[in-house]
């Protein structure tokens, strides 16, 4: 069974078409990242996802069921834009807050559960106005999960963190997972998201263009060789000269990304009186495949 099943998917807001027939598959137990530019979508399809607004056309299931069925709309939990708290209140507070207003009857349980899966159980004392922007995204999915959901969407939950809040994310989302619940996250930050999805849906224009898993984007991903020269103007002149695609780094290195040994490339330049200084061969990440496709794979 999939988690979230979206079949021709349309919203319009006045004149302006958002989705254009999205088609989306999430299977259960999923870290889903949901890909795509600004206006391709997603916040849109997040939000139809959770009942916040209405769809235009299209079908949305999830688990099986209609996404109109309020027991199915029960099992969902969801961050998106800020969580709704109280700024001088506690964090312990807000939290019990929610837990009230779900009906909890393990109100004080199940918020030591969150706090404690989220990695704040040493700040449940601190007011929600002095928590910095990570703990803050944290208190957010302690609110979505307190009604131990069985699909949890993030619209956009590590975008301004630092390195660390980053870290602590992805043990969020990874741990969360690994209790079965089915996770859908979005982000601009696609090196921290090719760390824990494992499976990617990329949209543009309101369509998906590429559903896939972390397996499949990784035997897609093409292997480079990467370089650096005496004389790059002139290594670059001859391996364009050579091979079909030539390109240059944001560190200065050239990168060819024909199926060719290192050691062949190496000898091809040295012929013509390049030498090599540094050489390594690699392969190119979820952001650099993001791009490729972009741009039409060129």
């Amino acid at each position: 069974m999939n988690a979230v099943e979206i079949r021709n998917l349309t919203k319009n807001f006045r004149e302006k078409q958002a989705l254009g027939g999205l088609n989306m598959t999430v299977p259960v137990g999923a870290i889903y990242g949901f890909i795509g530019e600004n206006g391709s979508g997603k916040s849109t399809t997040e939000k139809i996802i959770c009942g916040l607004i209405h769809a235009s056309g299209g079908e949305v299931k999830l688990f099986g069921r209609d996404l109109t069925d309020g027991d199915v709309r029960a099992k969902i939990g969801v961050l998106i834009e800020a969580p709704g708290c109280f700024k001088n209140c506690s964090v312990w507070n807000n939290l019990m807050i929610q837990a009230r207003n779900l009906s909890l009857q393990n109100a004080e349980e199940r918020v030591r559960e969150v706090l404690q899966l989220v990695r704040m159980e040493g700040a449940a004392g601190n007011k929600y106005k002095n928590c910095s922007l990570g703990m803050k995204q944290r208190i957010g999915i302690a609110m979505a999960l307190l009604g131990e959901p069985e699909l949890l969407v993030l619209d956009e939950p590590i975008n301004g963190l630092d390195a660390d809040g980053m870290r602590i994310m992805r043990e969020v989302l990874t741990d969360v997972a690994q209790k079965g619940c089915t996770v859908i996250v979005s982000s601009h930050i696609l090196g921290e998201l090719e760390k824990v999805a494992t499976h990617y849906g990329i949209v543009r224009g309101g369509k998906m263009i590429k559903e896939m898993t972390a397996e499949e984007l990784e035997a897609s991903c093409r292997t480079y060789v990467a370089l650096q020269t005496g004389d790059m103007k002139a290594a670059k002149a001859l391996l364009t000269a050579k091979y079909a695609r030539v390109e240059e780094d944001e560190r200065g290195y050239l990168r060819v990304y024909d199926d060719e040994k290192a050691e062949n490339i190496v000898a091809y330049l040295y012929r013509y009186g390049v030498v090599v200084h540094e050489i390594s061969t690699a392969k190119i990440g979820l952001e650099e495949y993001y791009i490729d496709l972009m741009q039409g794979g060129k």
